[in-house]
């Protein structure tokens, strides 16, 4: 590596902000801190009323070079905003395994999906007054079969200007293939991709920071491996928080959530960025 080279410029994005109120402080301490430079945001989540959206724009406000998404949310234990939107369970959106079923076996109805996420989009505009600076979607629905034809059209038609996530990495083939979960999504993002760029739609040219959750694993050494391959304009997808009841009840990610802000907020994070060469 040339010694010389600038840094190079990433998104380091903390997904569900509105999922519970612990999420929601850990993000916002982050962002102040300039630990993180983005966050998606979940319209249809339990905590994202006006005192919420207020508190993360002041701290936005504070650290210009962050960025605001929509966190597009199509899996359970959440319910559609529209009336209309099938198929649900009990009321609730599928499970992600079955909707990812669905959507490979080709029984959804893309119309019906992009217009849930058009009044989620809508939505998102109408709290924060303009529209998202990027667009992800929750358990990486985004990607799947069927969803992702309805999910870039409704960017297309509500967020022209705004840039899409694709999960698909650019590490060497044996580190791909040690990480099941992540190979699995370098499959989809590569369809999601082409679609994105016919659509006139921009992407992010990498993605890291999928791993498996419920092993707990050191995210220090986790997020050492995330930066080693990431180009300039990579995206690494993290999830911050401080475990509240709400969470619970909600999710299953929770002590983790806590270890991945214990690490972001230390005192080792800024050296690593530093040793690798990377800035936010």
């Amino acid at each position: 590596m040339n010694d010389a080279a600038p840094p190079r410029r990433i998104w380091l994005c903390a997904d569900d902000y509105g999922i519970s109120p612990g999420v929601n402080r850990a993000i916002r301490e982050l962002i102040g801190r300039g630990r993180i430079n983005a966050t998606s945001v979940m319209v249809v989540g339990p905590a994202i009323g006006r005192d919420e959206i207020a508190s993360l724009q002041a701290s936005a406000g504070e650290s210009p070079r962050c960025a605001i998404g929509l966190h597009a949310t199509l899996t359970a234990p959440f319910r559609p905003l529209t009336m209309h939107f099938k198929p649900v369970d009990g009321g609730l959106f599928l499970p992600f395994s079955k909707l990812l079923r669905a959507g490979l076996s080709r029984r959804l109805d893309p119309e019906i999906i992009r217009a849930e996420l058009m009044v989620q989009l809508a939505a998102f505009s109408e709290a924060f007054g303009r529209p998202p600076d990027f667009v992800d979607g929750h358990q990486h629905a985004q990607l799947f079969p069927q969803v992702r034809e309805a999910f870039l059209a409704a960017v297309k038609q509500a967020a022209p200007n705004a840039w899409v996530r694709q999960s698909g990495r650019r590490a060497p083939l044996m580190q791909r293939l040690g990480t099941p979960k992540a190979l699995v999504l370098d499959g989809l993002s590569a369809r999601f991709r082409k679609l994105a760029a016919r659509a006139g739609i921009a992407f992010n040219p990498a993605f890291a920071g999928a791993y498996d959750f419920s092993k707990a694993p050191d995210f220090g050494t986790l997020m050492s491996g995330f930066l080693e391959n990431l180009p300039e304009g990579g995206l690494v997808m993290c999830h911050p928080g401080f475990v509240d009841d709400t969470l619970v009840g909600l999710d299953p990610l929770t002590g983790q959530r806590e270890s991945e802000y214990a690490f972001l907020a230390g005192e080792h994070f800024p050296p690593l960025l530093a040793m690798n060469k990377v800035t936010l």
